[in-house]
C-alpha cells in the first residue's frame, strides 16, 4: 500500500503540485504490479472537479481503481447520499460503468468489512 500526497487542499504552490502531478502519474502508470487505486472522496463535500479530472485521468491511463467515499460519519446521512448520487451521476457523464465505490467511516467502521472483502477478492 502507498498513500501518495493530497492533491486537492495541501496549499503548495503550483510548482510543487505539477512535481507531484508527475511523480504520481510515473508511479501509477508504471507500476506493473498494481492491482487497484483506492480514490479517497471526502463524503461531506459535493463532486469536486479535481477529484474527477484525477478519476477522469486513472481512466485515460487504463488504471484499475475504487472509489472510497470517507468520513460518513461526520455529516447526516441524508448530506452523505446527496454528495455520493451526486458524484456518481457527474462520473456517469464520462463513465459508461462505474468502479466499485464504498461508503465508510473508520470512526463507527460503516463500510470496512465490504472494503476488506474488496481487498481479499483483488488479491485472489
Amino acid at each position: 500500500m502507498v498513500d501518495l500526497p493530497g492533491y486537492g487542499y495541501a496549499k503548495t504552490a503550483q510548482s510543487q503540485r505539477r512535481q507531484w502531478e508527475k511523480i504520481i502519474e510515473n508511479y501509477l502508470r508504471k507500476r506493473e504490479n498494481l492491482i487497484n487505486v483506492f480514490v479517497l472522496i471526502d463524503s461531506r463535500h459535493k463532486p469536486q472537479k479535481n477529484d474527477l479530472d484525477f478519476i477522469n485521468k486513472l481512466g485515460a491511463w487504463q488504471v484499475p481503481f475504487s472509489v472510497v467515499f470517507t468520513k460518513a460519519d461526520k455529516e447526516k446521512q441524508r448530506v452523505v447520499e446527496g454528495n455520493v448520487n451526486a458524484f456518481l451521476d457527474a462520473m456517469k457523464q464520462t463513465w459508461e460503468f462505474l468502479p466499485a465505490h464504498f461508503i465508510t467511516s473508520a470512526t463507527k467502521k460503516l463500510g470496512r468489512e465490504e472494503l476488506l472483502n474488496f481487498i481479499e477478492q483483488c488479491n485472489a
